[in-house]
């Protein structure tokens, strides 16, 4: 992880020539969704021919980096693979760049920690937990999925026709791999979708499985590891609108 010379106005339409994604998780090399990761984001560049920079950044270095962290990317992927080594660190980039309206896509790990910050900063649900921290705390807003979803490729529905989420796919229905036993609890759905973490995505049960923010540029979430069914020819459409998100920053 580098810093930049200086700082970035993310509420101007001053931009660097070339584009960083920070990755925010904590990279395993032995982790199949990280090897996945890192390989779809080189095939959603290669697609677009994008010189978008990529940089892993810990969440335990968050915190004491965060000016610069904010300052040098212009646009996050929150990484499945979880618990976090901190989780303070990363709730805190979600809610950058979910009031800053910065490109940020969270996947598997990356869902629950965004679903946890909304509640906590936009429900005000201050005690609002993740059982894979605290199985016994009193707020499980992210809960043990029903039935474990690790290495199963399972049917979404699209129910948003709306949502951006839609018009990237255009399609009803996607099949999508899964490697997560956490999720949202189906008790908070409702309240975080009135207000505004739009359910955009569901199962054959209706409970959520990608999430939108109503009015960002581009803040989607989904329980569900697209990275996963990237390849070179066919290139992961959500993580390509992601890299096609802050490659069109650059033309400012």
């Amino acid at each position: 992880m580098t810093t930049l010379s200086g700082p970035v106005s993310y509420l101007s339409a001053t931009f660097p020539s070339t584009m960083k994604l920070a990755i925010i998780g904590d990279f395993n090399p032995s982790s199949k969704t990280h090897v996945a990761t890192n390989a779809a984001i080189e095939h959603s560049k290669s697609f677009l021919h994008a010189g978008i920079l990529a940089d892993w950044v810990p969440t335990d270095a968050i915190m004491a980096n965060f000016p610069s962290i904010v300052d040098e990317y212009q646009g996050f992927l929150i990484a499945p693979g979880s618990p976090y080594k901190s989780m303070a660190g990363a709730l805190e980039i979600i809610k950058y760049a979910r009031l800053n309206n910065i490109p940020t896509l969270g996947t598997c790990g990356g869902f629950q920690h965004m679903a946890l910050e909304f509640a906590r900063n936009v429900l005000g649900i201050a005690y609002a937990e993740h059982a894979e921290y605290d199985p016994y705390a009193s707020r499980l807003v992210v809960t043990p999925l029903s039935c474990s979803l690790v290495g199963k490729k399972l049917g979404i529905n699209i129910i948003d026709k709306q949502s951006l989420t839609y018009r990237i796919f255009g399609a009803d229905k996607i099949e999508a791999q899964y490697y997560c036993n956490f999720g949202l609890n189906p008790a908070y759905q409702a309240e975080i979708d009135r207000n505004g973490f739009k359910v955009v995505g569901s199962d054959a049960d209706n409970e959520a499985r990608i999430l939108e923010l109503r009015g960002h540029k581009f803040f989607i979430a989904t329980v569900f590891v697209p990275q996963a069914n990237s390849t070179t020819e066919q290139p992961n459409k959500l993580v390509t609108a992601l890299i096609s998100a802050l490659k069109d920053l650059s033309t400012f």
